[in-house]
């Protein structure tokens, strides 16, 4: 980040902590900056967003426009707006709508119509659940067959070591915006949960009107998602040159079933 992002107003100081050269944030570097920097000068992050969004993107208002009482999703989907916090999790909100407006407004209609028929509960249901789950974890993955296998075996060491080399045709975007969120700090362990999609390849998979139209309610009750750390990404981790980085299974994790034949043998 540039010297200006880091003179921040006092009310949101972690954004001056984003690596806007980390790998998992290109989708999001050029507005994620102008947004930081409209903050840094002294801006909330609902003005700061509302500046840069384009005429797609549902208006940013802050939080206070949210009546007590109503639910979030269902207020999004009634107004048209987007109720912001000045915290690190909203910012994120903010840019991936920025950057996948098609895809976050179909997670928005899904999770209205959900609220509609059932109310808001003590449970979310399946389908509200998965929904959050991409919404706020989430990931695609644009990945040539063979990686796809090891990453659905959760086969690590194929994966990530004798198959490396095909990942310079793959490529993983982060969608979820508390994952982005963590992911200003670094950890091992963090965890993406990846949409199993039908599988289109190039451009055309990352693409929001794609991801969008793979957001299908009775495939999402079943959870299609596989996790994958995301640190273990080529090229996302310095310590990951070794394939001593993912000898470390508490968190490449073997298939639940992989595991018990282990320990019976």
């Amino acid at each position: 980040m540039d010297g200006g992002a880091r003179a921040l107003s006092p009310g949101l100081p972690a954004v001056a902590a984003i690596d806007w050269a980390a790998p998992w944030l290109a989708p999001y570097r050029d507005p994620g900056e102008a947004v930081a920097r409209t903050i840094a000068q002294g801006g909330t992050v609902a003005a700061a967003l509302q500046a840069a969004k384009p005429p797609a993107v549902p208006d940013f208002v802050t939080q206070d426009a949210l009546p007590e009482g109503q639910a979030y999703e269902a207020h999004i989907f009634r107004t048209r707006t987007v109720p912001t916090r000045d915290n690190l999790h909203d910012f994120f909100n903010g840019l991936v709508w920025l950057a996948f407006p098609e895809t976050k407004r179909r997670l928005n209609e899904l999770q209205a119509a959900e609220i509609a028929r059932a109310g808001v509960g003590a449970t979310r249901g399946p389908l509200r659940d998965a929904l959050t789950l991409f919404d706020e974890n989430g990931a695609v993955l644009d990945a040539p067959p063979a990686l796809w296998e090891a990453l659905v075996a959760r086969d690590w060491q194929a994966l990530f070591v004798t198959r490396r080399s095909l990942w310079h045709e793959a490529r993983l975007l982060l969608f979820g915006h508390a994952l982005l969120e963590k992911l200003v700090t670094p950890r091992k362990p963090i965890t993406a949960h990846v949409l199993l999609t039908h599988r289109a390849t190039g451009a055309a998979a990352l693409d929001d009107a794609a991801i969008a139209r793979n957001i299908d309610a009775k495939r999402l009750e079943a959870k299609p998602f596989v996790p994958i750390p995301v640190l273990g990404v080529p090229g996302w981790c310095v310590e990951n040159t070794s394939a001593s980085f993912y000898a470390d299974p508490q968190v490449f994790r073997p298939l639940p079933g992989a595991l018990s034949e282990l320990k019976s043998r």
